[in-house]
C-alpha cells in the first residue's frame, strides 16, 4: 500500500508531551515560558466570536504576511506564510527534490530533515560541524547539494553562524538553494534576513513558535525572491492556515515588543543556566537560542534524563553517539530552572559515582 522508502523510514520523534491533567516541568521542547501578548488573546477571541469561521481563510495569509512585511521591511512578495516554520521545510523539500537528487547540512541539527528528505527518497550528505560546532562551510560548498539547510542558531548546539559567513558560503554554492532555518534567531546577536535581499539563492525561515509563544498555533514565515516564493506556492496547500491562526500571528507581530521583553528574560535566564551548569562540571557552547546544550564528555546522559522524568522534569537526550554525553534543556522561568537543579545536581554526582567503579574478575 505504501512506497518501499516509507515503509523503510524512521518517522521523527517529537519530544515528549504532557498527557492532559499530567503535571511536569517542561523543558524538553524549546517553547517559551512566557505567555504571549494579550493582544494575540484578544485577537483569538474576535476571530472565533463571529461567523467567518464558517469561511476559508485567505491563501495567501494577506493580514499576517502584511503584518510581517511591515516589521520585517520586507516587500509582501517576498514572503510566504506557512503552518509552522516545519510546513515550509517540507515544502523547500517536495519543490527541490525528487529521487536521487542531494540534500547537505551540517550534523548534529535538526532532525526532522532527514525525515523529510527520505519522504522525496533524496540523497544526504551529513557534513560534520567542527570541534566547537562551528559550520563545516568547505564541505557544504563542496557538496555541490540541489539543496543546502543551515539552522542558524543550530539545534541541539544553540551555535549561531555568523551572517557573514552564511553569505559567502551561498555565494560559492553558485545558484544553487540555501535554506537558512531561524527559528531561534531572535534569540541571537544577529541574524540573515539581509541576505534574501542580496542573494536570489538565500531562502530564510522564521518560526513565531518560539520568541513570540506560539507554539500551539503552527506559524512561520519564508521569506526569499519573488521568483523562489512564486515556486514554493506551487507546492503549499490551499489554505494551509486557519482563520483564529491567522489573526493570532497578525497581532502577535503587531506587537513584537513583548516579545522582545520575554526574548530579554529568557537571555538573562540562559546567562544564568550556563554558568551553574558549568560549576557542576558540565562543558557548555556559548548559547544563542532559548536552549542549551550540556555535555559531560564521555559520560552517558541517558541516566540522568530518567532520573529528571523520576522529578518530574523533561529534558531532551539523543541516543546518537555525537549525542548520548549531553542533555539540550529549555531555558523555562527561573522557578522551573531552581527545580531542574534541584534535581540536577544529585543526579550528576550520582552517575559521577558510578562512572568511576569498575568490575575485577
Amino acid at each position: 500500500m505504501f512506497r518501499e522508502s516509507i515503509k523503510r523510514m524512521t518517522p521523527y520523534r517529537p519530544g515528549e508531551q504532557p498527557r492532559p491533567g499530567q503535571r511536569l516541568i517542561k523543558l524538553n521542547t524549546n517553547e517559551n515560558p512566557y505567555p504571549p501578548s494579550p493582544r494575540v488573546r484578544r485577537a483569538v477571541a474576535k476571530a472565533m466570536a463571529g461567523s467567518a469561521i464558517r469561511l476559508y481563510p485567505a491563501p495567501r495569509a494577506d493580514e499576517f504576511v502584511a503584518s510581517a512585511s511591515r516589521i520585517y521591511s520586507i516587500p509582501q512578495s517576498m514572503i510566504m506564510a506557512g503552518n509552522g516554520s516545519d510546513e515550509l521545510l517540507a515544502m523547500v523539500f517536495r519543490a527541490t527534490l525528487g529521487s536521487g537528487d542531494t540534500v547537505a547540512y551540517p550534523v548534529p541539527t535538526y532532525s526532522l530533515y532527514d525525515t523529510l528528505a527520505l519522504v522525496q527518497e533524496a540523497r544526504i550528505l551529513h557534513c560534520p560541524v567542527g570541534a566547537d560546532f562551528e559550520l563545516p562551510l568547505d564541505a557544504l560548498a563542496q557538496a555541490r547539494a540541489n539543496l543546502t539547510i543551515v539552522c542558524s542558531p543550530n539545534s541541539p548546539s544553540g551555535i549561531s553562524t555568523p551572517t557573514r559567513s552564511l553569505g559567502a558560503l551561498a555565494k560559492r554554492l553558485d545558484g544553487r538553494l540555501l535554506v537558512i532555518d531561524e527559528a531561534y534567531a531572535d534569540f541571537a546577536d544577529e541574524n540573515a534576513l539581509g541576505l534574501v535581499r542580496r542573494h536570489r539563492n538565500v531562502v530564510v525561515l522564521r518560526t513565531l513558535s518560539k520568541s513570540y509563544s506560539l507554539a500551539g498555533m503552527r506559524l512561520g514565515l519564508c521569506f526569499a525572491r519573488p521568483p523562489v516564493i512564486d515556486a514554493l506556492l506551487k507546492v503549499k496547500d490551499s489554505y494551509n492556515l486557519s482563520r483564529v491562526a491567522l489573526a493570532a500571528g497578525a497581532e502577535a507581530l503587531r506587537d513584537s515588543g513583548w516579545m522582545r521583553r520575554n526574548v530579554a528574560k529568557v537571555i538573562r535566564t540562559r546567562a544564568l543556566t550556563e554558568a551553574r551548569l558549568r560549576k557542576l562540571g558540565f562543558v557548555v557552547p556559548p548559547s544563542q537560542a532559548n536552549f542549551v546544550l550540556a555535555r559531560i564528555p564521555g559520560r552517558d546522559m541517558a541516566p540522568v534524563t530518567r532520573g529528571l522524568r523520576r522529578a518530574g522534569i523533561l529534558v531532551r537526550h539523543f541516543a546518537a553517539p555525537l549525542l548520548h554525553d549531553a542533555l539540550r534543556i529549555s531555558i523555562g522561568t527561573p522557578a522551573e530552572m531552581a527545580a531542574l537543579f534541584k534535581a540536577l545536581a544529585p543526579l550528576v554526582r550520582a552517575t559521577a559515582s558510578k562512572s568511576k567503579c569498575r568490575i575485577h574478575t
